[in-house]
């Protein structure tokens, strides 16, 4: 063989690739390595070429290509940037897959879940993008139309849809489950057809005349939500006066006298008005879209009917 530089054996190109010699052998058998010479013994005998040769097979394989497509690049059928392309693409999936995976086993092992819940769990966290939005969409799809609560409801829930992203944090893919698991069942549905929200305001003081109600749910609902802003809590200081305004404003408009008849009657009618579980399923749809939450986004009542109780003039209800 002529060149200056002897020929290598296969002891040689082990020592210098860190290759095991039997995986040389397999690649020279194989003819991904062909040998450039042979001693009169039979021996083969590899030049530098060979040597560059299988320090690049070494790295593809290193990064996980198979052995077609390592063929493909050394026949120069594939450029070795198309193959590089491919599996960065490939290995991206991967790891998503990965992060998704951990982030499920952490979820697991917080919430303790049986068998059935886990299989459910696993289910609903590999939907792909379009199958979560198909999920939802059947949803708001199944309120229906029969009543003005229910098309009001439709129409508010398109505004803001649940959008998981591929690589979610633990705390959205969480928010997602949970999501997930509350719009799949059928009495919660109906508790979203029921439920009020603006511009339906005069839904969501039950028991007052719609006229009257759509001129008081504003006002409480902007008086909470100023509340909120100003950082009073509705067991603190800055509470009573909001609950005197409303109050004032309530027996103004109802002609009833002020007093604890009329305030243990409306913190009734605001916890009548309020569902705990439509509020939970706006608070989940912000943590799984990674949005701030707005205070005059969040329902008042809640807010309103404690700060009435409070502020010393009404017995907590018995709903």
């Amino acid at each position: 063989m002529n060149g200056a530089t002897p020929p290598h054996s296969i002891g040689e190109l082990s020592a210098r690739t860190a290759v095991p010699v039997r995986t040389i052998r397999f690649y020279s058998d194989t003819g991904l390595l062909p040998p450039t010479d042979r001693t009169p013994a039979g021996y083969r005998r590899y030049d530098d070429a060979a040597l560059d040769r299988l320090h690049l097979i070494g790295v593809l394989r290193e990064l996980g290509v198979d052995l077609a497509t390592v063929r493909s690049v050394l026949d120069g059928g594939l450029s070795v940037a198309e193959v590089a392309a491919a599996h960065a693409d490939a290995t991206a999936f991967q790891i998503r897959a990965l992060r998704l995976r951990h982030s499920m086993l952490r979820l697991l092992a917080r919430r303790g879940p049986s068998p059935e819940e886990t299989v459910l769990m696993h289910r609903l966290t590999r939907l792909t993008a379009d199958e979560r939005r198909r999920m939802v969409a059947d949803f708001i799809a199944g309120l229906g139309a029969d009543t003005p609560q229910a098309r009001s409801a439709a129409a508010v829930l398109r505004t803001a849809l649940p959008d998981l992203p591929d690589e979610p944090s633990d705390t959205r893919l969480a928010a997602w489950v949970e999501l997930a698991e509350l719009i799949a069942d059928d009495d919660f549905r109906a508790r979203m057809a029921d439920a009020a929200f603006p511009p339906a305001d005069e839904d969501a003081l039950p028991g007052v005349a719609p006229e009257q109600a759509a001129e008081l749910v504003p006002l409480v609902r902007g008086a909470v939500a100023d509340a909120r802003a100003a950082g009073i809590a509705p067991d603190g200081s800055g509470a009573d006066a909001v609950v005197e305004a409303v109050a004032e404003r309530f027996a103004a408009v109802l002609g009833r006298p002020d007093g604890p008849g009329l305030r243990e009657w409306m913190a009734s009618r605001f916890e009548a008005g309020h569902d705990p579980l439509v509020e939970r399923y706006w608070r989940l749809v912000w943590t799984v879209n990674d949005w701030q939450v707005v205070p005059g986004h969040l329902p008042f009542q809640p807010w309103m009917a404690e700060a009435l109780r409070q502020c010393g003039r009404v017995s907590p209800s018995r709903r």
